[in-house]
């Protein structure tokens, strides 16, 4: 790699920054403005050296592309599943970045009939994302939803799936997301507010009616809400949700009186979080009332949905983690997290069975998939190790018997799951704690602390990152690497306290939990400081800058994805999308206790001039989530600080947002760069 190339190089224009009496002096405040030619010349000459720095790997990237794009069978398509009379499925077809979405009337075998192809719909796109597909109840129309841009701001429109036509009618700046009422003619949506991006209003269309004139029929006021909606899977109910971090309220409507008025279910309560599903004349309320803090399950009569009218059916258990409910004519189906583990749990009404479905793996991932018919005894799940390919599977809920109805083809010929290990590992925190790891490896590896290792956590809002099969992952594995999934505090692996201790001002738990694992693979010889990588995107790249600063000494190396680095600036910025809806999990700096523990941790506010691991920092100029500035400021800040003479890269997709390349394979070309990166640092050159 030549090291002899210029570094881009970049004007300080000092911004003072004060609150709670505390100045900060941001040098590279200045590049939040993308109109702004001498912001976009700076993302572009650091492109350009990105580019010079790489160049030698450029082969090497384009092979690894050809070997991920390999193993996808590209004439692929999904398990269909029946709606209304009709089969739905959705195809891809050799050398095309896009899916087809298809329908077959009663029958599977009968003729194909496609509604959206979205490879002809993106011909004059970079960028492309068809969402939300709502079909009417009489089959005859489709809404959907259109971002051309990538940052999440979809226009909604109609097709008419008989004659082909798509209306004149275009309902911009929405979530991409509608709702028909029973009328077939009347459709729900949420809009977005156009400088914060927050859904803020439910808005009523009738059909051929002026967009301009759709009426508002709910205002979610407190800018610490998103609001949506839905349709019960019973169809009967259309619902309003608003939500926080904490807190949920929903509101609902029959759907065949959509000019009704929407009523409360129950009222917000702060920290009151609870969802609700429809069967028969109950509603079931999977809630934290009464301090459960990892769920129960209540039902109510329609008539009385108060709290107070709610009745226990699965208590609270301290142990166990309730995720998810799934309703059937028959059978109600519960999601659980046990120990980490996935379970699912099958109950006759009539409460003649409750019974669990088998799996005998440490490292696997079971979740319900698509269950939209209420009348039948077929519940689809889908199951998928670290070791073995995704499959959709229908288990039959009376003969207790299952059908793999699809397993993930990995093709190009090399694959054989008994090749690798997978395994549990737990590292013990400073606290204590212990924290849990899935691993995996190829058979055969000596622990001799050489081994290349990528680890890998996100750990923010909850969110849990089962361990799951990857087929790009191979292309590491089979060159030695070893992968690792931590599952830090702020997800919620071991439960919902698992969360409450990662968040907050407990957040530093989530990156000295990664440190921790980190340390615990060096003395078991897993690997060692010069072979050790991290890697986290979005909230997960705020992990990779807290301990890019905290511990820079245990990493050779470090992948950073739209990193959330600029905690403080952004969070005392509610112009930001999706700014106030943040403080339950980060805290409010406007508070200065807040204020002062986040400063404490963000990355951008404390780099320091000392060594740090070689980065490659991506990002994307229309992300909503993650502004381009962030990660952007926090290279520029790295560069004039850091002590080494480390590689420090900045990719910014000037066309892409937060999620990447819209295309199926063109994303994959972002995954080839970050693995030529690893290897090219491990000194394996193909």
């Amino acid at each position: 790699m030549n090291k002899n190339i210029p570094v881009p190089t970049i004007a300080k224009k000092p911004t003072k920054l004060e609150k709670h009496g505390d100045v900060r002096i941001d040098n590279y405040y200045w590049l939040n403005d993308r109109e702004d030619p001498e912001v976009i010349a700076y993302l572009e000459a650091e492109n350009t050296y990105n580019d010079a720095l790489t160049a030698h790997t450029k082969d090497f990237q384009q092979n690894l592309f050809e070997e991920l794009k390999g193993r996808i069978k590209e004439d692929d398509s999904s398990v269909p599943y029946k709606l209304n009379g009709y089969w739905y499925i959705k195809k891809f077809e050799e050398g095309k970045d896009y899916p087809i979405h298809i329908r077959r009337k009663d029958s599977l075998d009968a003729p194909d009939e496609v509604l959206f192809d979205v490879n002809e719909m993106a011909k004059e796109h970079s960028y492309y994302k068809l969402t939300g597909i709502s079909i009417s109840p009489n089959n005859k129309l489709a809404a959907f939803g259109v971002d051309t841009v990538s940052r999440r701001q979809y226009v909604i429109h109609i097709k008419n799936l008989e004659t082909g036509e798509i209306y004149k009618e275009r309902i911009e700046n929405t979530t991409g997301s509608a709702t028909w009422a029973a009328d077939n003619k009347t459709l729900f949506y949420a809009n977005r507010n156009e400088q914060t991006l927050r859904s803020e209003k439910i808005y009523k269309h009738t059909l051929g009616d002026a967009v301009e004139s759709d009426a508002v029929v709910f205002h979610e006021e407190d800018e610490t809400f998103m609001t949506f909606v839905y349709k019960t899977k019973s169809k009967k109910y259309l619902v309003i949700g608003s939500m926080s971090t904490l807190t949920m309220e929903y509101r609902i409507l029959e759907a065949d009186t959509p000019d009704g008025e929407f009523r409360v279910f129950q009222e917000r309560v702060r920290g009151l979080e609870y969802n609700i599903s429809h069967y028969k004349d109950h509603f079931y309320v999977m809630s934290n009332k009464d301090e459960s803090v990892n769920f129960k399950l209540s039902k109510t009569p329609e008539t009385h949905t108060g709290m107070e009218h709610w009745e226990d059916i699965i208590s609270h258990r301290p142990a166990v983690l309730l995720e998810d409910i799934e309703i059937f004519k028959d059978f109600l189906v519960v999601s659980e997290r046990d120990n980490g583990l996935n379970k699912i749990r099958i109950i006759r009404w009539d409460e003649t069975e409750d019974y669990y479905l088998p799996f005998d793996n440490e490292t696997y991932t079971a979740d319900t998939s698509v269950n939209v018919d209420f009348d039948t005894d077929i519940l689809r799940y889908s199951y998928n190790s670290m070791t073995t390919p995704a499959s959709v599977i229908d288990f039959n809920m009376v003969t207790k018997t299952k059908e793999v109805k699809k397993e993930q083809e990995v093709l190009g010929g090399k694959f054989d799951k008994n090749n690798y290990i997978s395994e549990r590992l737990w590292a013990t925190s400073a606290d204590g704690t212990k924290i849990p790891m899935s691993v995996i490896y190829r058979k055969g590896l000596k622990k001799d602390g050489t081994n290349p290792v990528l680890q890998y956590a996100y750990g923010s809002y909850g969110s849990t990152i089962d361990p799951y099969f990857s087929s790009p992952r191979l292309s590491l594995l089979d060159r030695g690497f070893i992968f690792v999934l931590a599952h830090v505090r702020g997800g919620e692996y071991l439960g919902r306290n698992w969360y409450e201790t990662g968040k907050l001002m407990h957040k530093k738990n989530t990156f000295t939990d990664f440190i921790d694992c980190s340390k615990y693979l060096i003395e078991q010889k897993y690997t060692s400081p010069a072979h050790l990588y991290a890697s986290g995107g979005s909230a997960g790249g705020l992990l990779m800058g807290a301990i890019s600063n905290m511990n820079p000494e245990l990493y050779n190396g470090i992948l950073a994805s739209v990193p959330f680095v600029d905690v403080i600036t952004t969070m005392l910025d509610d112009s930001i999308p999706l700014t106030t809806g943040e403080y339950d999990e980060w805290g409010n700096p406007n508070e200065k206790a807040d204020y002062e523990y986040m400063k404490s941790y963000s990355p951008y506010d404390n780099v320091e001039a000392k060594a740090y691991p070689n980065m490659l920092v991506t990002t994307g100029l229309h992300d909503s989530q993650v502004q381009y500035w962030e990660p952007a400021k926090w290279v520029a800040k790295l560069r004039e600080l850091k002590t080494d003479d480390n590689i420090l890269l900045l990719h910014t997709n000037m066309e892409a947002g937060h999620g990447g390349a819209s295309g199926r394979f063109e994303a994959l070309k972002e995954v080839a760069e970050e693995y030529a990166f690893l290897l090219d640092l491990e000194n394996i050159k193909e």
